[in-house]
């Protein structure tokens, strides 16, 4: 009995014991412990530059490869087409056949239709001049009654109609010495201008034979390989503007009281062995209704909308790259 009074205190004891030490750890833990940071979670991106052109035909050559580094200028790649230089040739020729029309206007009327036309007012005025010696001649003759009324008539006749004809000659004469109407003129004029801009709309395509960076960065993807055809304005390669990087976040309404526009954070950048890096808060924009967190209860809770929140690092990290995770901490 004595055995067995001693071993039930002993588990008695054993078992305040245990709950004396279990009320310490949890007092202990209550005063110590304190509640984790809430992680918002973002994405590094940078500017990304789509280059095309529009020149449809074939991806003769690409001067540079995925990942390398260019400058604003340096070429890409080199694009054949060989109907567009079939329609510079034609819209050459066009060009050649209006300027030469151009100039045939200018030039007036040919010599040897002036000469014509001047050889046949002169030949009218001889005429004109034999019918009216002849008229007078019947005039006079018709006066002292030796030729008829009639005759004097015909003389007459044939006088008139030789002034017409040399009115008429020497109407041509002058409208080929006149060349070709103001109206004329300008009309091949504008041909020859229309001619020019056909010709410098096919080059202004063909300088698009040779791609070129419009900035310093780094080529991102190429999508067509050597050999393939490429459509009008179709995308050839994309160029990463490597010193134009921000960090998107995705942040509920509750937490924006932390990330106030113009605001600088500290921001963590697990692939860079958890890097700490300081961001300024540029751009804050609501996400829309599909982003809304709606609320599961009838009462007591609500809808939660969703904005995107951008900052920018105020030290250049030449290892940030696009996708990286970065995080931010709520305090």
């Amino acid at each position: 009995m004595d055995a067995e009074k001693t071993e039930n205190r002993s588990l008695m004891f054993g078992l305040i014991a245990i709950v004396v030490v279990t009320l310490l750890l949890a007092i202990i833990g209550f005063v110590f412990m304190r509640e984790p940071d809430e992680i918002i979670e973002g994405q590094a991106d940078a500017t990304s530059v789509r280059i095309s052109g529009k020149l449809p035909g074939r991806v003769v050559e690409l001067m540079v490869s995925e990942g390398d580094m260019v400058k604003a200028g340096d070429t890409l790649v080199h694009i054949h087409s060989s109907l567009a230089e079939a329609k510079l040739m034609q819209a050459e020729a066009m060009e050649n056949v209006a300027a030469a029309q151009n100039q045939k206007v200018d030039a007036g009327t040919r010599s040897q239709i002036i000469q014509a036309a001047a050889e046949l007012v002169a030949q009218s005025k001889a005429g004109a001049t034999i019918t009216r010696k002849t008229y007078d001649r019947m005039q006079r003759l018709f006066e002292q009654g030796v030729v008829s009324e009639q005759k004097r008539d015909e003389a007459k006749a044939a006088y008139d109609a030789a002034v017409a004809a040399q009115q008429a000659a020497e109407s041509q004469l002058s409208l080929a010495r006149s060349g070709a109407q103001k109206e004329d003129k300008e009309s091949a004029a504008a041909l020859v201008t229309a001619a020019r801009g056909g010709v410098a709309e096919v080059e202004s395509m063909l300088e698009d034979q040779y791609l070129t960076a419009p900035c310093d960065g780094q080529i991102d993807q190429i999508y067509p390989q050597p050999g393939e055809l490429v459509s009008l304005g179709a995308p050839i390669m994309s160029l990463l503007k490597i010193d134009d990087k921000w960090v998107t976040f995705n942040v509920r309404e509750e937490l924006l009281s932390q990330m106030k526009l113009g605001d600088s954070i500290t921001v963590e950048i697990p692939a860079l062995d958890r890097m700490s890096a300081k961001a300024r808060i540029y751009y804050v924009r609501d996400m829309g209704s599909y982003a809304t967190w709606r609320a599961t209860k009838a009462t007591g809770d609500w809808d939660s909308r969703t904005f995107e929140v951008k900052a920018r690092t105020t030290d250049q990290i030449p290892d940030l790259r696009p996708g990286m995770t970065v995080l931010y901490r709520k305090k």
